[in-house]
């Protein structure tokens, strides 16, 4: 009897110091993956070799250049930023792999500004089932905001349909009766802007639609047609390659219609390097948008300008560098709102919130329903060689393209958020 009740005794204390153990562990919050007392983790996919390298390669370089500036001025909230850039070639299958080993492996805290439409798309769903924030995608496809179906990803550059509205916008008010042609890579960024155009003015207005695919650099056959149609004003959904491509194509033809281009093939420093200074005059007049600073009195720029200097070897400063510093900065601000013990729920109820408003020239547009950055534009034209913003911004809502004044986000702070 006396030994049952020693047998019973000794059960009940091991019972209740198990049941103490798992209260004290119940108790414990879960680790956030990527986040030390001290660093916080993330990774992207880029395309630092294979076909889409050109360029998009230096966007990683600038976006890890800021986050160096930001570490050596004591991080956001003491803590320093380390970004983990894969190479995936361009290539979704890679893209997969690179992506997995960076959450399982790497266990980041969020995956930023991953680039591409298709090598993107290849693993939305995998983020979405790990809950893993998938931030600032670079591809302006409609598919990243789409709050309801993956709630933690979010976009980054303005769509390819805003941007093509506000395009056909500026040229119908500029050229009411111009011939308008497009001229639109065979994907998804060259049918987003072609439905942009077709909301301005209408499918059966297009004078002339052509294609190219990357895979293949003459274009002539495309231009021919178009300049046997009559072409006044062309739309451009290209990369800057091919930007570069077409206007000296047209030349050879002696052809000099009005160019109109997109954000993602529109930036003059590399157009300029890509025809060479004698052909720096076929750019003249050339007209895009955007929706980040990059006039030259921006203090946004004169900073970028000064981290590309001391931090990214003096590389060559183009639109892709304001890119992905801002992509940066965009991240920082957000980690920084995230709290001093920051989890991958509260980065997204900050980039819900609406308070966040990145460095752009409207401020953000993230909310709880919208996880779109920019729903607005600005129009800027090359005058005697120096491309600058027109006083003249769209927002495009639903089909519908209608004026606003800019109102571009001040740097402050020395261009690193309040934390």
């Amino acid at each position: 009897m006396q030994d049952r009740s020693r047998t019973m005794a000794v059960a009940a204390l091991v019972t209740t110091a198990a049941l103490g153990l798992t209260a004290c562990t119940a108790g414990e919050p879960e680790p956030t993956p990527g986040v030390t007392d001290g660093t916080v983790t993330i990774g992207t996919h880029q395309p630092l070799t294979g076909p889409a390298a050109a360029g998009y390669s230096s966007i990683s370089a600038a976006t890890t250049a800021y986050f160096e500036y930001v570490n050596a001025n004591g991080g956001i909230h003491d803590r320093t930023i380390e970004y983990l850039v894969e190479d995936d070639e361009y290539d979704p299958v890679k893209t997969q792999q690179v992506v997995e080993d960076l959450v399982a492996d790497d266990e980041v805290f969020a995956i930023v500004n991953g680039l591409g439409t298709p090598t993107h798309s290849a693993v939305l769903d995998y983020l979405d089932e790990e809950g893993v924030p998938d931030l600032f995608v670079s591809s302006g496809s409609r598919t990243w905001n789409q709050p309801e179906v993956y709630p933690n990803t979010f976009g980054f550059n303005a769509e390819y349909v805003t941007e093509g509205a506000a395009l056909a916008q500026y040229a119908v008010e500029q050229q009411p009766d111009a011939a308008v042609c497009v001229l639109a890579q065979n994907d998804d960024y060259g049918e987003g802007l072609l439905e942009g155009v077709e909301t301005v003015i209408g499918g059966n207005e297009i004078v002339e639609i052509q294609y190219y695919t990357t895979g293949d650099e003459d274009i002539s056959g495309q231009l021919g047609l178009m300049q046997a149609a009559d072409c006044e004003v062309n739309i451009l959904a290209t990369i800057n390659g091919f930007t570069a491509l077409a206007l000296g194509t047209a030349a050879q033809l002696e052809w000099f219609p009005q160019w109109y281009v997109s954000s993602s093939g529109g930036d003059y420093p590399t157009l300029r390097e890509y025809l060479g200074e004698e052909n720096a005059p076929l750019l003249e007049g050339l007209v895009t948008v955007n929706y980040l600073p990059f006039s030259p009195d921006s203090e946004w720029v004169e900073l970028f300008g000064q981290i590309n200097d001391e931090y990214n070897d003096g590389a060559p400063f183009t639109a892709n560098t304001v890119f992905g510093m801002s992509v940066g900065y965009m991240f920082a601000e957000a980690l920084a709102a995230a709290g001093e013990e920051p989890t991958r729920a509260s980065l997204i109820e900050a980039l819900e919130s609406g308070q966040l408003v990145g460095n752009g020239i409207v401020p953000l547009s993230f909310r709880e329903d919208d996880h779109a950055a920019y729903h607005s534009v600005g129009i800027a034209v090359v005058n005697d060689g120096v491309q600058d913003y027109v006083d003249t911004t769209y927002n495009v809502t639903a089909g519908q393209v209608t004026p606003v004044d800019a109102n571009p986000v001040p740097l402050e702070n020395e261009g690193i958020p309040d934390n």
